[in-house]
């Protein structure tokens, strides 16, 4: 038994997928005896190792999944989960490196480890959910479907705790801290703010600290509340996506797209920040469409890129005149609709017909 307690152990860079789907994967495996280690937090040397293993031209998010692969062999870490995203509907793809990831990693990373690369593609035959799951413990001894199937229900019960959360209004390190504890912390009193945005982008982008400059806590000190994909159902996303594209392609569109087209009608919302990493070739036709789109709503928008070499105080410029440009918007738009009462003036001129009618007379 010892034995096996031992073998137990996955590592899980924090990049890429996790922002989104770790507390189902923290439900699933705790379950099944796991013991999950996490890589560390993103830092200047995450993103100098992973930069270091792929070309220029490859996307920031790779190069800091690839640095979160380097942190856990450096912590001692033998397996790996690094799955194979290729579809998440029937004809919905990833973009060609997260679908090929798992082959990114075995031939850029050289160490002695193993890499569990389940994969999951719902637009093939018998590539569903409990065949990426079975995928994914196999390589550990575990073959029984049954109980494959109470651990995932035990991961979707910490998801959907963490999302319910995210949508009363807890932030997203709250609600993850509390999801993998089981515990549901559930805001009483709604937050309210002058100048409301929504923020567009990957969970990948946005809830790394380091790659986007902790882009919440600035927004948050300027007197502005942001509202996410994570916020919204699948439902309300589809929507979206249909007001901005008419069709969904990419699996990663909801939070693009699909958030942008959503928010884009919802009168509270007073502008819109996509946030996409330079050389993202999929961001980048998605964004077009929303500026496109918020032209119609008459909706202003600030496009931000990020890469390892983005400095802090441009970002934060942009940031500041961008908000400063909303509150003044917004001021004027108050102003314009106050009511003046004002009336027609009329000069008393009773007076001066009387001394008339006395000079007269």
């Amino acid at each position: 038994m010892n034995e096996q307690a031992e073998e137990l152990v996955i590592g899980i860079p924090r990049g890429m997928s996790f922002y989104g789907s770790y507390p189902f994967w923290h439900g699933f495996f705790s379950s099944l005896g796991f013991k999950i280690i996490l890589s560390d937090a993103t830092t200047k040397q995450t993103m100098s190792d992973g930069s270091a293993l792929v070309v220029t031209e490859t996307c920031l998010p790779i190069k800091i999944y690839l640095g979160h692969v380097i942190n856990l062999l450096n912590k001692g870490v033998k397996n790996i989960f690094v799955p194979s995203l290729q579809s998440v509907a029937p004809k919905i793809y990833n973009c060609s490196k997260i679908r090929g990831l798992p082959d990114l990693v075995r031939n850029v990373v050289k160490g002695d480890f193993r890499i569990i690369d389940a994969t999951l593609d719902k637009s093939a035959k018998d590539r569903g959910l409990y065949s990426f799951l079975k995928e994914a413990v196999k390589p550990f001894g575990i073959v029984d479907i049954d109980e494959i199937k109470k651990a995932s229900k035990q991961g979707w019960k910490v998801y959907n705790n963490f999302h319910l959360m995210i949508r009363a209004g807890v932030d997203y390190k709250t609600a993850l801290k509390n999801a993998l504890a089981g515990k549901i912390l559930l805001n009483t009193v709604e937050e309210s703010a002058f100048i409301n945005i929504a923020l567009i982008s990957h969970g990948y982008n946005i809830y790394d600290d380091r790659a986007c400059m902790r882009i919440f806590d600035k927004l948050k000190n300027m007197g502005v509340k942001v509202y996410t994909a994570l916020q919204l159902t699948d439902e309300q996303m589809e929507e979206g996506v249909m007001s901005v594209a008419w069709h969904r392609y990419w699996a990663n569109e909801y939070e693009m797209t699909g958030a942008a087209g959503h928010y884009l009608k919802d009168n509270k919302i007073d502008g819109i920040i996509t946030l996409n990493a330079f050389g993202c070739g999929p961001d980048s036709l998605m964004i077009e469409n929303i500026v496109r789109k918020a032209k119609d709503t008459n909706k202003p928008v600030l496009s931000l890129t990020i890469d390892e070499h983005t400095g802090e105080a441009g970002f934060v410029t942009r940031l500041e005149a961008f908000i400063d440009m909303l509150f003044r918007k917004k001021r004027a738009s108050i102003v314009n609709k106050i009511d003046l009462n004002e009336t027609e003036y009329k000069p008393q001129t009773n007076i001066c017909e009387t001394v008339l009618i006395e000079k007269n007379t």
